[in-house]
């Protein structure tokens, strides 16, 4: 992409009626807009990064079995009446709604009642399960704050996985396999290190829920971690009996600050009962189907590693996230510019994702405007560069530069 033809700009000084560093970084770099608080619209460079991480999350759950669908957002009464969560004294986030004659609609924040009741027409006998559908969508939840940026919004990327079993041990089996997938993709996202998986409450389906929490100073849970097991307690059901319990003793945990990444439940039957969602077992006898639920989201985990990995310059993407893996610089015209014009179509052709600097700007600008967007590498082109048959080459993150030849800087990135 050159910058020529990317409408948005950068700003050099952060929104007023933003808090969140996430939030701030990524409205200056131009990646989001505000439309309000807690509703982000994603423009070019920050819908790159969202896919990014979307892709990532998405070839883990391929890699256990899931089945990518798409499911409305629309939401029928029905179904959430049956279930008990209609209410809103029972949840207490819906935005609701109505058609023209009148009928009542919501917009869901999340999926099991309607997934559960699609699957009535599809699951019918125990050779049609197991099945894990799983999809990325736009959820909507009435947060009575929003002031975390993309960590905590109104409107939020979403990617939940249901998973459909006949009986406990099949589900325990793909709750682990889950369970294994999301540490994989904290550790793809450079996140591993700062990851737990958190015993939580289970709710009225089991004893535990896990949830997958990042330390982080901008955190809103408060977790207890055993370092050697890597162990973690959500502050929710840190007493002495679940300490008993997973054997842990109270001095032989560290108090951390986390941010809440993803989830995973144990549902049982509490909503193939109710919704009729049942299957005829090899002995011919009509049986509930065994659920869970698996929420990671993606926007908020943007948000997170904007938070995170960011310095005093701007933003610091990781490779696999961000919406380019070079930002080429263009200082100079006419066969400076032929060369860097020549060097962007060989990146290109080779698969590399570039970011090509060819405004009309100041370098002083360019270069800023490289470590706001954090782009991982900089590569600059000018007359003085050509005279030396090198390119300066820059890594964002170190802040290293050195002298490249074409040759040496195509083996270094592809």
């Amino acid at each position: 992409m050159r910058l020529t033809h990317l409408f948005t700009k950068t700003s050099k000084t952060a929104p007023g009626d933003e808090v969140a560093r996430n939030a701030q970084l990524l409205i200056q770099a131009g990646f989001i807009h505000k439309e309000m608080a807690g509703v982000y619209d994603y423009l070019p460079l920050g819908k790159r990064v969202l896919d990014n991480i979307i892709q990532v999350i998405r070839e883990e759950m391929d890699g256990i079995g899931g089945n990518e669908i798409s499911l409305t957002a629309l939401q029928q009464k029905d179904p959430w009446v049956t279930s008990g969560r209609w209410d809103d004294q029972v949840m207490d986030v819906w935005f609701k709604t109505k058609l023209a004659n009148g009928t009542e609609l919501g917009l869901a924040p999340t999926h099991e009642e309607p997934i559960t009741r699609l699957m009535k027409s599809h699951i019918h006998s125990y050779k049609d399960l197991p099945v894990y559908p799983y999809q990325f969508q736009i959820k909507f939840r009435n947060e009575l704050r929003s002031k975390s940026g993309l960590m905590r919004g109104r409107e939020f990327w979403m990617k939940d996985l249901y998973s459909f079993s006949r009986t406990q041990a099949e589900h325990d089996a793909f709750y682990e396999a889950v369970s294994q997938a999301y540490l994989r993709i904290y550790d793809r996202l450079g996140l591993g290190e700062l990851t737990y998986k958190t015993f939580a409450s289970g709710g009225s389906f089991a004893q535990f829920s896990h949830e997958f929490q990042i330390v982080s100073p901008v955190g809103e849970d408060k977790i207890f971690v055993h370092e050697p097991t890597r162990m973690a307690i959500n502050e929710e059901v840190y007493t002495d009996e679940v300490l008993a319990q997973l054997g842990v003793k109270r001095e032989d945990l560290v108090e951390k600050t986390a941010v809440e990444a993803g989830n995973i439940f144990t549902l049982g039957t509490r909503y193939s009962e109710p919704l009729g969602l049942m299957f005829t077992d090899e002995a011919g006898k009509s049986q509930p189907v065994i659920m869970g639920s698996y929420g990671i989201g993606p926007s908020r985990l943007m948000g997170l590693i904007a938070e995170q990995f960011a310095d005093e310059k701007g933003l610091v993407w990781p490779a696999v996230v961000a919406p380019a893996l070079v930002y080429l610089v263009l200082i100079g015209e006419g066969e400076v510019q032929a060369e860097a014009d020549s060097l962007y179509e060989q990146l290109q052709a080779k698969g590399i994702e570039v970011l090509y600097d060819d405004r009309d700007e100041r370098p002083g600008q360019k270069f800023a405007d490289s470590e706001l967007m954090g782009i991982p590498y900089r590569v600059t082109v000018s007359a003085r560069t050509q005279a030396s048959g090198q390119y300066e080459f820059y890594v964002r993150e170190s802040g290293e530069t050195s002298p490249l030849t074409r040759a040496e800087l195509l083996a270094k990135l592809v």
